[in-house]
């Protein structure tokens, strides 16, 4: 999401109109962007609906719900369901008739797409 920030100015000067999708609550979401000073927003999709239609949901294994628990990660309080459902991080860039143009998908989730990527698939628009 620092990555994103630092090269907003020129996602924008692409046209683009960037936000971040969060599985936590409305409130959460707020707070996660607020402390991060993100300026873009971050929508919150409580249940993983939007995830869910692209396919990017996964559940937590039984045995790693406790751990998440015990770092002070507690699913069920962020994401206000206890499912203990995530999505894949995923960072799509979509053209203004709705064509997906550029998809990047990696369940490691400190792997994320170059900003520079992005700024050149908008270009390409």
């Amino acid at each position: 999401m620092q990555a994103y920030k630092k090269h907003l100015a020129a996602m924008q000067a692409h046209g683009a109109a960037v936000l971040a999708i969060s599985p936590q609550t409305p409130d959460n979401s707020l707070t996660m962007a607020e402390k991060n000073e993100l300026p873009f927003e971050v929508l919150s999709d409580v249940g993983n609906r939007v995830a869910r239609q692209f396919g990017l949901v996964f559940a937590l294994v039984d045995e790693l719900r406790p751990l998440y628990d015990q770092i002070g990660a507690k699913l069920s309080d962020f994401n206000g369901d206890s499912s203990y459902e995530l999505p894949i991080p995923a960072t799509y860039v979509i053209g203004q008739d709705g064509v997906i143009r550029l998809a990047y998908v990696d369940a490691d989730y400190t792997h994320r797409l170059e900003p520079v990527d992005i700024i050149d698939s908008l270009a390409a628009l």
